[in-house]
């Protein structure tokens, strides 16, 4: 739940680093030197009877217990994330509306304490510790609630689930404290509703914003902090235009095979142009073509062996056979691819038979 200490976790975050170090430095001031804790008592009968007016201001900044202020300091530290997420200003604004609505509930809350159990209540705890409740009011809200694990296998526990138990230890740790949690809740959600307009009545100014952004901030803003701030502000400009330059190039104009296959995109890349080879010009041959199987010399021979070549190499094979002069062997008889002509013998026997 609670991120690495250092300076890392409070970037971004100069208002909750300076009140981590001023709200502590001043408990174990006071802590070494007691004489001096009257100052920061939180008496609320000294401020109605006797006025002074000015313990609401320093009973309510500084914690005069060790533990109430270990515990605030936690929950500041975590609850930083509202400071990177509003800004230092409003943040701040949050802060002083909660502190001076709850130095109103208080009274109320006590005075009603008093009329319901006839009780007076004389002081309060001392400290940053309404604003530090009133902080829940968004965590509740804005965080989101996460389960980590499970105790028991039925108690959940959530990445809010530390908070809550800090939260719940301060409460526990004086008499009062619930009253000035319960202030604390109540100022929170009024501000953070903005109820009659309670963020334009209560806020920091501008300029009081910018006298501690160039006064304050350095202060408790170390070289190494800014150097690493810068650093990381850089980083994040180029991973951003690295995505960019991402999306400007994946949205071009791309065959669409290429989107759902990119390997087939890359495929020859990386081979040299191949040359085209010069073309041998085929030369006219003299010999006729040689008649093979194929259906074209097949309608060549069916053209030249007409109907009357036939007719007569049947009526000379019937000569051949009447007069018994059948020629030896077949290759007596000639043929052509254009015409057919009867052999000598074929001739010979023609003569005999006209003498």
């Amino acid at each position: 739940m609670f991120t690495s200490t250092g300076s890392r976790g409070l970037y971004k975050a100069p208002l909750s680093k300076g009140l981590l170090l001023v709200l502590n430095g001043l408990t174990v001031m006071l802590t070494l030197l007691p004489q001096y804790q009257e100052l920061f008592v939180y008496n609320l009968q000294a401020v109605t009877q006797q006025h002074q007016v000015w313990r609401l201001l320093c009973g309510r900044l500084v914690c005069l217990d060790i533990k109430d202020s270990f515990c605030s300091s936690l929950l500041i530290y975590n609850f930083r994330v509202f400071e990177r997420r509003f800004g230092t200003r409003k943040f701040a604004s949050f802060l002083l509306g909660t502190w001076c609505l709850s130095a109103l509930m208080d009274f109320l809350l006590a005075q009603a304490f008093q009329f319901l159990f006839d009780y007076e209540v004389e002081e309060l705890p001392a400290g940053l510790l309404a604003p530090v409740f009133s902080l829940f009011v968004p965590f509740y809200r804005l965080i989101p609630r996460m389960p980590v694990t499970q105790v028991l296998g039925h108690i959940d526990i959530t990445n809010k689930s530390l908070v809550y138990i800090v939260g719940l230890q301060l409460l526990t740790s004086g008499h009062f404290m619930w009253l000035l949690a319960l202030s604390g809740l109540i100022s929170g959600g009024l501000y953070h509703s903005n109820v009659l307009w309670l963020q334009k009545v209560l806020f920091v100014p501008a300029w009081v914003s910018c006298i501690g952004r160039y006064t304050l901030e350095p202060v408790f803003s170390t070289t190494l902090d800014i150097q690493r701030q810068q650093r990381m502000d850089i980083l994040d400009q180029q991973l951003l235009l690295a995505q960019y330059n991402e999306s400007t190039r994946n949205t071009r104009q791309q065959p669409r095979w290429t989107r759902y296959f990119p390997s087939l995109r890359q495929r020859g890349q990386n081979r040299p142009p191949m040359q085209a080879r010069p073309q041998a010009q085929p030369q006219p041959s003299t010999h006729s073509p040689l008649l093979d199987n194929s259906p074209v010399a097949e309608e060549q021979v069916g053209v030249h062996l007409s109907e009357p070549v036939i007719f007569n190499a049947l009526h000379c094979w019937w000569k051949w056979a009447f007069l018994g002069l059948m020629p030896s062997r077949p290759s007596e008889l000639q043929t052509t691819t254009s015409t057919w002509q009867p052999t000598s013998s074929c001739n010979t026997e023609r003569q005999f038979s006209e003498n």
